[in-house]
């Protein structure tokens, strides 16, 4: 069978875990996680358990200068393995939230991988590309501006257990935003893998554009943009769009488009909010003579698409919220 994709629901299950780790570089696998905070909320997103230490990772633990770590303060403290279960059972059923995901999962997985433990984390979800969606009007989506845009205050940034906590209490500002704009969460869906020898090895988050270029899509092109999306339509992103490329590509695959990391003769469309693209894809896209759509436009098109039952060309509303904002 041809492989579909759909966004998944939002739905924490039981609810959030907000995680926060400081490291002593910046390679999962080769730099080791020297501090750690797992935060599960209840439904009111109220911090109802959490687990929080400094970790002794058995080596040198870098720049003291930066994470504020010695190497004295660190040697008397549990393994990552000796914590490793209290973490699972905090993990087990909830939505890792962290801000910048990728950095955290990562370095928890390699650090679980190594102490031959398992980690129950089935999705995760990013509240640096939540806050690039929600249009903030803010300088920066760091977490010491989001603390400031909501008025809280901080006690200890790059404290594990601190910028989980103030994290904790900007998900429900940003997931408040998120419902009144009908912007989607960016949740992504990960899994385990068991080997025979009884090992278990986690999944990379990989950045969406990387896995939709290897998604067939299960509708042949119908050719150019021509006042209507149709499925199948090859679709490119310029970087010319106010709307983040993951989001795009979230909609792109969730209509039955097809996304196309280059602009050739093939490709439908270009998502480019420039009308006289100096560079990239945008001018690309003129001199093949493929049309430029604004990432507007393109989304309406899109959200009418995906509920269409047939593969003709969309209508203009988008209508793509599924009931996924019954959070907290």
């Amino acid at each position: 069978m041809t492989p579909t994709w759909s966004p998944p629901t939002a739905d924490p299950g039981v609810g959030w875990a907000v995680v926060d780790v400081e490291t002593s570089g910046f390679k999962p696998g080769e730099a080791r996680v020297l501090s750690v905070a797992v935060l599960a909320l209840d439904a009111d997103g109220r911090v109802e358990q959490s687990v929080a230490s400094l970790l002794n990772p058995g080596v040198d633990p870098g720049p003291t200068h930066i994470h504020g770590l010695t190497a004295e303060m660190l040697e008397d403290q549990p393994t990552f393995a000796e914590i490793a279960p209290d973490i699972a059972g905090l993990l087990a059923g909830r939505t890792l939230v962290a801000h910048n995901a990728g950095f955290d999962y990562s370095f928890l997985v390699a650090e679980a991988e190594q102490a031959g433990a398992e980690l129950p984390i089935d999705r995760v979800m990013c509240t640096v590309e939540l806050a690039r969606r929600l249009d903030l009007g803010l300088e920066n989506v760091k977490l010491e501006t989001l603390v400031r845009n909501w008025g809280l205050t901080q006690s200890l940034p790059h404290d594990a257990f601190d910028d989980a906590l103030v994290l904790s209490k900007v998900l429900g500002p940003l997931l408040d935003r998120a419902a009144e704009r009908d912007v989607w969460l960016p949740i992504r869906e990960v899994g385990r893998k068991r080997w025979p020898n009884g090992r278990v090895t986690h999944d990379m988050l990989q950045p969406l554009k990387a896995l939709a270029a290897r998604m067939p899509c299960p509708f042949p092109n119908p050719g150019r943009y021509s006042g209507g999306l149709a499925r199948g339509m090859r679709v490119a992103l310029s970087a010319e769009c106010s709307r983040t490329h993951e989001e795009l590509v979230e909609r792109i695959l969730h209509a039955g488009l097809a996304y196309a990391v280059d602009v050739d003769p093939q490709t439908s469309l270009v998502v480019c909010n420039e009308p006289s693209p100096a560079r990239g894809k945008g001018l690309q896209a003129q001199s093949l003579g493929v049309p430029l759509l604004s990432d507007a436009e393109f989304m309406a098109g899109a959200g009418g698409l995906a509920t269409r039952p047939d593969a003709g060309p969309a209508d203009s509303t988008d209508s793509a919220d599924d009931g996924q904002f019954a959070l907290f």
